[in-house]
């Protein structure tokens, strides 16, 4: 396994490791380290600080590379760096970016995803997915002129009072018109509008069911039937977080293949390949709601993200993005199940195959799974022991077969440390 270790690239800056900007940032930043970024949350191992990245590898503070399994939690679905991307942001640079009004790329990109998207009649642009989804949850209670949200429990929208998954600084007001159901169960989801009553503005879905920690769940064609029947019946929106799978499982939405459309959808993380970018698609339903909600941000209508996202959906139509995806998302997850066989260790991977997922049998505090990933990190390969994993355009066939090695291995060291 010698060869598969992280090397340190000579390239690299080198003008502070990771030990030194954790000890710098303990003073000037609380904690260290805040968010889902924080290396503490991580098995021991995880560098928390990075130098560069490209295609499909990065390289933390201390010049060590990494095959990269997280995509930086989702943004990088054509590969760190991309050419095309980075061109097109490049030249929208040289010309602006945030200016005294949008550039013409805002109304390009609004085009582009009015085309490409079959629920979408007009679009709206933020800077991420908790922008997205609040200003989605907004334009719903202004078009209905009612409060209730239903969601899912346990499901994760973004991390402002209303919908973050810690309760520091949050009041019962901020969530008081909230109502939950289980994820992918009719019948909660029924009582949970009937909870609502004539006050429902929406149902608020994820694309799939990708609770950290938890089995992932796809929605089934009868779950996602009923929660549009319910809207149309209630005449609130059905709004599907496409934060998370969005252009993962389809560049025309995810609920498309189970011929279901939302009125409204939330998008970030891929849309830009790592720009700051996110959007709300609506249909014409709520257009005039879209159009009396006040919602702005002093960099919401920068060029340079929105030239990126144009050469982003360029490559993804391009590239066979989704055929590529579940490729190589199958080609690894048939590769952990074998390997996870031989050595006797029992795992769980659920949902879709290009948003990876490997829970332990018997792993209540995620101690194997923490175990096998450590292993894996020592070894070059970027995981996540309880959290979903990314794959790019730039993830080929050579690269799942290198990271199985290294699995194998890991999968040797936890059997044998049980």
């Amino acid at each position: 396994m010698t060869a598969l270790s992280p090397v340190v690239d000579p390239g690299s800056s080198g003008v502070s490791g990771d030990a030194d900007l954790r000890r710098r940032a303990a003073r000037v930043i609380p904690g260290g380290m805040y968010g889902h970024l924080n290396a503490r949350l991580l098995p021991p191992g995880y560098p928390q600080f990075y130098e560069r990245a490209e295609g499909c590898r990065l390289w933390d503070a201390d010049g060590r590379e990494y095959l990269d399994f997280m995509c930086s939690w989702g943004p990088i679905i054509v590969g760190h760096r991309h050419p095309a991307v980075e061109e097109a942001a490049r030249r929208q640079a040289a010309l602006g970016d945030c200016m005294n009004g949008p550039t013409a790329r805002l109304v390009e990109l609004s085009e582009r995803l009015v085309h490409l998207l079959p629920h979408a009649d007009w679009a709206v642009f933020q800077k991420n997915g908790t922008d997205a989804t609040t200003t989605a949850v907004t334009m719903a209670r202004a078009g209905t002129r009612r409060r209730k949200i239903v969601l899912a429990k346990g499901a994760y929208h973004g991390a402002v009072p209303w919908c973050s998954p810690s309760l520091a600084g949050v009041t019962a007001e901020d969530r008081a018109h909230l109502i939950y159901f289980r994820y992918n169960d009719v019948e909660s989801l029924e009582a949970a509008v009937r909870e609502a009553g004539d006050d429902l503005a929406a149902i608020l879905v994820s694309a799939f069911r990708h609770d950290m920690g938890q089995p992932q769940e796809l929605p089934t064609a009868a779950f996602a039937r009923a929660a549009r029947v319910l809207c149309d019946r209630a005449g609130s929106a059905l709004i599907v977080d496409e934060v998370r799978a969005g252009f993962r499982l389809s560049l025309q939405g995810s609920w498309e293949r189970l011929g279901v459309r939302p009125d409204l959808s939330a998008w970030s993380k891929a849309i830009a390949n790592g720009y700051a970018l996110a959007a709300v698609t609506g249909n014409d339903a709520f257009r005039q709601a879209a159009q009396e909600v006040y919602v702005t941000g002093s960099f919401w209508m920068g060029g340079v993200a929105m030239a990126a996202a144009l050469a982003t959906l360029d490559v993804l139509e391009n590239g066979d993005a989704i055929r590529h995806f579940e490729e190589t998302g199958q080609r690894l997850r048939d590769g952990l199940a074998r390997q996870a066989a031989r050595h006797g260790l029992a795992i769980r991977q659920t949902g879709p195959a290009q948003l990876p997922s490997v829970l332990f049998e018997d792993d209540a505090d995620y101690a194997k799974g923490a175990y096998f990933a450590a292993e894996a990190i020592k070894h070059g390969v970027y995981l996540h022991h309880r959290h979903n994993m990314f794959l790019s355009l730039a993830h080929t066939v050579q690269d799942i077969d290198l990271a199985l090695q290294v699995t194998d291995h890991a999968c040797a060291r936890l059997a044998a440390h049980l």
